[in-house]
């Protein structure tokens, strides 16, 4: 008696990895991938839209502000000009002398009327006038030109101006020079605001009794 040969199992098609969507579910589904993709988009212009409105706004306001320096500060020039007439108007009044009589003290009276006039005019434009006497030294509106022993006067406080400065709005148009009061037997202003002091040269002579 043989044996009766094992049966062959019959090969089954595989089944497919994924059941195939009805009609209708596919156009749902394929019309939130549409809905997903429009929203992105609509995200992208509506953020593209605000940095393009935010960086025009930010033009506007340079402008405004760059317009508005230009209009500060265009008579910079032209005050330039009148700072010299302010000079020349103050050098005469002080050449007079301090008890001017007959035409002199006439002329010295109309240059002090000529330039309060002046002084007016320029401060109603933005000008203002560095006469700081007593006042503490300060590098950005002050040179200094020398020291002096300031007697009352406290150390680093300015002594004397030699010429006034000016600032236009917030703008220094001349620093006032002036010399700065000094400690008794103690140097604490900074160097670096006063003009190089020269080096001595000076060499020791040697007595004759001591060259070989």
């Amino acid at each position: 008696m043989t044996d009766a040969p094992n049966p062959t199992p019959e090969l089954t098609p595989d089944a497919p990895e994924a059941a195939t969507l009805p009609p209708h579910e596919a156009e749902i589904a394929a019309l939130k991938t549409q809905l997903a993709d429009a929203q992105v988009a609509v995200a992208a212009a509506r953020d593209a839209q605000l940095r393009a409105a935010a960086e025009a706004e930010n033009r506007i306001r340079r402008a405004e502000n760059e317009a508005a320096k230009a209009k500060k500060f265009a008579a910079e020039d032209v005050v330039r000009e009148f700072l010299g007439l302010t000079d020349s108007l103050e050098l005469g009044m002080k050449a007079a002398g301090p008890s001017p009589e007959g035409v002199a003290k006439a002329l010295v009276e109309g240059m002090a009327m000529t330039l309060k006039q002046l002084l007016s005019a320029l401060e109603k434009n933005g000008v203002k006038q560095l006469d700081p006497v007593g006042q503490a030294f300060n590098a950005e509106h002050h040179q200094a030109m020398s020291m002096a022993p300031g007697g009352d006067v406290p150390a680093n406080h300015v002594l004397s101006v030699m010429q006034k400065g000016y600032l236009l709005h917030d703008r220094l148009l001349r620093p006032a020079l002036v010399v700065v009061a000094q400690a008794i037997g103690v140097t604490t202003f900074v160097a670096s605001n006063l003009p190089p002091s020269p080096t001595s040269n000076t060499a020791t002579s040697t007595p004759e009794s001591a060259k070989c």
